[in-house]
């Protein structure tokens, strides 16, 4: 963890869940922001091990080595499986944690493997929530099946992250997980942080630069992954039901709501619209940045 002043704030900065993560703190005192900036931390590295697919020895892992046989979990890891139902739900299908298995022919490195679409369809039969068997608080994932948390759980990180903050302390905070972020607490003056976000496709870009009092920003896009071949570009962005990249999709969606779970699921559900993103946006009735 590196803590160092800026103008007028205090700046943490530790990387997790494959993230430049970012603590922004508006206090007077280093030892006051060095506590705050570790306890943000601690809590992102908790979630990390809790709910990364890439760990052998945490619920994720448990749910898919269960070899179809239900497995009882905690009540904050059954939160995120009824929001996923939810968001299931929603989405009509198109967002689904049970969509990971689609990586192992998909590997958005910004090449040009594109996988064929036979190899597609042969993972289909694994893909699809309603095979879950989701009876609170026991889950049972059939063999050969994966629940993936990776499309709520850095989100999900800056919300307990910024409320934990919050709680413990009377002062502005951003949180700033690999660009996705929430405000609590405004700040004196304007009261706004000044934040900006990525171009798609120019790397440690702030092609957009925003004003944040309170609230959260939340961005989906492929600007760092994708595959491209024939002058194609393929987006990072899977639709479930036919195991392919969405097509015509926007390069980013950024969205403004209240909590960055909501952000970030309205601007991924925006993606997985395709040429329609734009109109969904607009149905919503939320604040958004789209870029094409």
């Amino acid at each position: 963890m590196k803590v160092a002043r800026q103008r007028d704030h205090w700046q943490g900065q530790f990387k997790a869940m494959a993230s430049p993560c970012e603590i922004l703190v508006d206090v007077e005192q280093e030892a006051e922001a060095r506590l705050l900036c570790e306890a943000a931390e601690a809590e992102a590295r908790r979630i990390e091990q809790k709910f990364s697919r890439y760990r052998d020895d945490n619920v994720v892992h448990a749910l898919n080595h269960g070899a179809g046989q239900p497995v009882t979990v905690d009540d904050e890891t059954a939160d995120l499986l009824d929001f996923a139902h939810r968001c299931h739900e929603i989405s009509g299908g198109r967002f689904d944690v049970t969509s990971g298995v689609l990586r192992r022919i998909w590997k958005f490195d910004g090449s040009d493997a594109i996988p064929s679409r036979k190899q597609a369809k042969a993972l289909l039969p694994l893909v699809g929530w309603p095979q879950i068997k989701w009876d609170r608080p026991k889950v049972t994932v059939p063999p050969g099946m994966e629940i993936d948390l990776g499309g709520l759980g850095k989100e999900y990180a800056v919300d307990r992250v910024a409320t934990l903050l919050a709680d413990r302390a009377v002062a502005p905070v951003l949180v700033n997980f690999g660009g996705d972020l929430r405000a609590v607490g405004r700040r004196p003056g304007n009261g706004n942080w000044q934040v900006g976000v990525e171009l798609p496709g120019v790397v440690d870009s702030a092609g957009l630069k925003l004003d944040l009092g309170v609230g959260a920003l939340a961005t989906s896009g492929d600007a760092r992954r994708f595959l491209l071949r024939d002058g194609i570009r393929y987006p990072h962005i899977l639709n479930p039901r036919t195991a392919w990249p969405v097509m015509k999709a926007p390069r980013s969606v950024t969205v403004l709501g209240d909590t960055c779970t909501e952000a970030g699921l309205l601007a991924t559900l925006a993606m997985l619209q395709g040429a329609d993103a734009e109109s969904f946006l607009a149905d919503q009735g939320v604040k958004n940045w789209v870029i094409r």
